[in-house]
Formats: structure tokens, sequence, C-alpha cells
């Protein structure tokens, strides 16, 4: 048998009196002023008038992750000159490599997505094509995957959940650099 106290008795013990002394005096058995509910005698309940309710002034309806001091996110754009991810991934498939099952999952790049901070996002089987507003941001997104993505300018090309081999990748990365 172990030689250490037994904590949860104590633990449960001093939540149950904390409980308890927060409740206050309750009324005495037979007092009437909490028969309906509400703190106040019977007879003043029933004299008083119900209240209107105060209606909350019209104000554009929120989602669910806004806040009221938190203004609404904007999707960022890409960088003047950079690629668009739908010309990368032609260029891919102009030099033969596969882009299989394409999917344009942009939406993912704000906060109720994956939140990395691209201004789009195209996915295949073999590879991510993410293009970033700056540079700055994909080379900390880059940094960030280590070698599981390669970065031009602000385009990274992320392998991470790919079976795509070494070979592989290294004719995407060319691809890329090419476009320059």
């Amino acid at each position: 048998m172990t030689k250490r106290p037994r904590v949860l008795p104590v633990v449960a013990t001093l939540l149950i009196a904390l409980g308890l002394s927060a409740c206050g005096d309750d009324p005495e058995p037979g007092d009437p002023s909490w028969a309906d509910g509400s703190p106040k005698p019977a007879a003043t309940a029933e004299a008083a008038p119900p209240e209107a309710p105060q209606e909350a002034p019209p104000s554009a309806p929120r989602t669910p992750s806004e806040s009221p001091s938190t203004p609404p996110f904007t999707m960022p754009t890409k960088a003047a000159g950079t690629p668009a991810a739908r010309k990368v991934v032609d260029a891919f498939k102009a030099a033969g490599l596969k882009v299989t099952n394409l999917r344009n999952r942009t939406v993912d790049c704000g906060p109720d997505g994956a939140g990395t901070g691209c201004a789009e996002l195209l996915v295949t089987d073999a590879v991510k094509v993410y293009v970033f507003p700056t540079e700055a941001n994909a080379t900390n997104q880059t940094d960030i995957w280590g070698a599981d993505a390669y970065r031009r300018g602000a385009v990274v090309l992320s392998y991470l959940g790919t079976k795509t081999s070494e070979a592989e990748r290294k004719r995407y990365n060319d691809t890329l650099a090419t476009l320059g």
C-alpha cells in the first residue's frame, strides 16, 4: 500500500465546503418569498408590472470569430510581379509534372483555415503552391516547414503530407525557378 496521503477526498471536501459557503443564508422552511423563484416577497412580485424587454440597437451581423473590437479579416494580395498560383501549376503541367486532383484552397490562407497568411493556395496530390504577399512572409513559412518546402521569391512549394520523391521535388523546384 502506498504511504502517500489520498488527496482526492481532501480536495472534494474543500470544494463542497466552498460551494456551500457561497450559497449564503437560505430562507426558513415555509417562507413564501421564494415560492415563485424570485428573491422578492411573493406579494411584491405579483403586484409589480412586468418590465418590457429592451431591444438591442441594430448592428451588422458578426461571424463567431469576430469581436466588436476586431476589424474584419481581409485576405492579403500577392506582391506585384509574383506569378499567380495558377500560372505555377500551369507551368508544372506544361513541364509534364503531375498536377492531379487540383483544388483551390485559398480560403485556408485566412484565420479560419491554416492561418498561414498566404494570398493564394492551390493544392495537388504532389505539391501545394502557396503565394505570399511578400518574400519575408514566404521566407518565414519556408523556415517553419524546413526541408519539406522550397521558396522562390514569394512563392513556396510545400511537400508536407505528400509522397513526392526527391527527384520529382527537384523537377517541381526547377520549374518554379524558371518562372522567376
